[in-house]
């Protein structure tokens, strides 16, 4: 049957397999292709963990600014947003250290913790995503408790010489860019480059002013002063494809500067002698910058019955931040402009083996290691140093019992040692026994060790695939959890740890329903979540150094939700579509029993129209209505955020030239340029709305 609806709107939601013990020949592309529905059922089953594949040219028709805008229009991910170059990945309402950013087969590891810090990859360099949907510690260990993406760059070229190069743009805040990609292969070696450079300016939204604790800021041109930034990446990657012995190096580097919203770091618009209106490009302080090194090493080696595979890495993340020089509480004007210097190294290995140990059944082995060192500078503390350890070794067994029905079945052991140094004030506080140097984090030396599993099955008969997967996952308390105490600006808060949380454990259960003929697609993906000791930061009444205190607290939380989405093709030219998602979370004890999760995610709908013709080349026209419910489910004294609605435009233009490809791809977002509130964004507690209207357009040429 013919899967149109695969085409370029992610109609359809695939379960792939495990990336590290996986050959690559199994990787399905989500382009107009002719499958029977016997290759498709296969696909869905191969396990029963809920997973969608996204492919380059979706990547491409969806640009949106950063990769986790692009990857928005996906049931249950969403990105969480500050200012206009920085997002972060959520995946059913977990983010930061609950889900797992991977680049080919390594966790990228940098200052995830940090609300305001970006995904450190070039979005460009990224030829095929996948998104894993829940728990996938098995493989990854304590961050996935959430969920996993997949970022995969390892396209090995077939000619000699290849490439593309882009230009792109975003009307909201005035961004440009360029990226380019080349590549050969000669015999059996082959390599890589690429490039990209980014510049925008400040940013606007739908409003002249905002009010900031009962200050009212004006907004010149409805911009906010100071979000303008940068940013510039380069790889290179050098390799070996043979028949059986693959091996290839890669070497990255990422480097970006963002400003932060004047206004809302410390006031410094009142405060400061900067004109930060006199440019919308120029980046004041405050500001960010970071520059983020990758080696990575990847080796497979491939017999008849047996896969083992090897991905090594190094990673060099520097992250400085930069104000004017304020003091708060009994701190003293400090020196200098650096209010925190973040440098962390981090050394990985998997090693992973995959058994055929018959037609119907394969064994996959694996261990995971890794050693993070991170160092603090500057006169603002937030968190300690640390040096964190870990290790874990997985099984996972899949067997085919019949053409109809297939069991698959993991465990993993893991053994973590995280050690803090202490810390205090460099500069005196007064107390009832004279001044001292306040203690900000005390030694601490944490030993974990956990087991997780997970087993489930797939069913498949005529147009039905039914999926079933039921696991336990856990998660190691970051030293932020541990051990931050200080006043985290970017986000409006006073944060404080608790060198006494336990590790978060979660236990899943996830359905999935999936039902196909050559017009209509529809998916249903049930979930309910456990945690008997959820971490998170609980928002008090009480006010540290001017701002309102967060501290680290545990509870239970109960979570249920359901994704679901309808396609269908019409004709040859038309394709609808309407998806949608739900999400309940509630605390079942601690101080906050009976309330939700702070920024929970609201529920949300799109319905979806496209018609695509043949005009010089293949083209499309879509549009999409997105609908968001207001969320009055908080946890005070956190405000309710009222529902929205946004109307939003993309059309794109594919023409096969002699020796070249051209692609033409633009999107409108928030066309009637409407104002509201995104219940996750952390800018909604400074009264800042999301962005205005904005226009983003790509021209590619392939050859």
């Amino acid at each position: 049957m013919t899967f149109s609806i695969l085409a370029a709107s992610l109609s359809v939601v695939a379960a792939s397999s495990y990336a590290e013990v996986v050959p690559d020949d199994t990787t399905v592309v989500l382009k107009e292709v002719t499958v029977s529905g016997q290759q498709q059922r296969n696909y869905l089953m191969r396990t029963s963990q809920t997973a969608i594949q996204v492919s380059h040219d979706y990547l491409q028709q969806h640009f949106s600014g950063s990769l986790m805008q692009t990857l928005e229009g996906i049931p249950g991910v969403k990105a969480m947003t500050i200012g206009s170059g920085q997002s972060k990945p959520v995946i059913r309402g977990l983010g930061f250290n609950r889900m797992v950013v991977s680049e080919d087969g390594v966790k990228h590891e940098g200052q995830q913790w940090g609300d305001d810090h970006g995904l450190e990859i070039d979005q460009f360099a990224v030829d095929r995503a996948e998104v894993v949907k829940g728990p996938a510690a098995l493989l990854y260990g304590s961050d996935a408790i959430g969920g996993v993406l997949n970022l995969y760059t390892n396209h090995i070229p077939t000619e000699p010489l290849s490439g593309n190069i882009q230009v792109f743009g975003r009307s909201n805040n005035e961004q440009v860019g360029l990226t380019a990609k080349l590549g050969g292969r000669h015999g059996n070696w082959f390599y890589r480059l690429g490039a990209t450079l980014i510049d925008y300016a400040d940013y606007r939204v739908p409003t002249d002013s905002i009010q900031y604790y009962s200050y009212w800021i004006k907004l010149k041109d409805q911009r906010l002063r100071n979000t303008a930034g940068c940013e510039r990446d380069g790889s290179v990657t050098l390799g070996y494809a043979g028949y059986r012995f693959h091996t290839d190096v890669r070497v990255s580097d990422s480097y970006m500067k963002s400003g932060f919203f004047a206004n809302a770091h410390g006031l410094e618009v009142r405060l400061s002698n900067i004109d930060y209106d006199q440019s919308r490009r120029d980046v004041d302080l405050p500001y960010q910058w970071v520059n983020h090194l990758k080696v990575l090493s990847h080796t497979s080696w491939q017999a008849d019955h047996l896969r083992l595979e090897a991905n090594l890495a190094w990673q060099n993340n520097h992250r400085e931040e930069l104000t004017e020089p304020v003091s708060h509480g009994y701190m003293p004007r400090p020196e200098g402009s650096l209010e925190r210097r973040f440098v962390k190294n981090t050394l990985t290995a998997n090693l992973g083996m995959m058994l055929k140990l018959s037609q119907r059944h394969e064994l996959s082995v694996g261990l995971n290691s890794e050693y993070q060192h991170n160092r603090r500078g500057g006169w603002g503390f937030i968190i300690p140093d640390f040096e964190t350890t870990s290790m874990g070794l997985y099984a996972i067994d899949r067997y085919t019992i019949s053409d109809q029905l297939k069991w698959n079945a993991g465990f993993r052991m893991d053994h973590a040692h995280t050690h803090i140094d202490g810390y205090r004030d460099w500069f005196p506080t007064p107390t009832a026994n004279g001044e001292e140097y306040k203690e900000r984090s005390a030694n601490i030396d944490r030993y974990f060790n956990s087991l997780t599993w997970s087993t489930g099955v797939s069913y498949g008969v005529d147009h039905w695939v039914l999926k079933a997967n039921v696991g336990k996952s856990y998660r190691v308390p970051i030293p932020k959890e541990l051990g931050a105490d200080g006043v985290n600006y970017h986000i409006f808060r006073y944060e404080r740890g608790n060198a006494n949380l336990d590790p978060e454990e979660s236990y899943q259960l996830d359905l999935g329903i999936h039902w196909d003929n050559d017009a209509f697609c529809v998916q249903l993906d049930p979930y309910v979540n456990y945690f008997p000791n959820y971490i998170y930061l609980n928002p008090t009444s009480q006010y540290v150094e001017g701002l309102q205190l967060y501290h680290y607290t545990q509870a239970r939380v109960l979570r249920y939700g359901v994704e679901a989405q309808a396609t269908w093709v019409v004709n040859a030219h038309w394709e609808t579509e309407l998806k949608g998602e739900y999400l309940y979370a509630r605390q079942q004890s601690g101080q906050k029993k009976g309330y939700t999760l702070p920024f929970s995610t609201p529920w949300s709908i799109d319905a979806d129209a496209k018609y695509s013709f043949q005009w010089l080349g293949d083209n499309f026209v879509g549009v999409n209505a997105h609908i968001v419910g207001a969320q009055h489910e908080i946890v005070p004294p956190e405000k309710p955020t009222d529902g929205h609605w946004t109307l939003n435009l993309s059309a794109g233009k594919q023409v096969d030239l002699k020796s070249c490809k051209l692609d033409i791809a633009l999107h409108a977002d928030n066309l009637l340029n409407r104002r509201y509130y995104d219940h996750t964004s952390y800018y909604r507690l400074i009264d800042v709305p999301e962005p205005g209207r904005n226009m983003s357009l790509m021209v590619g040429l392939t050859f």
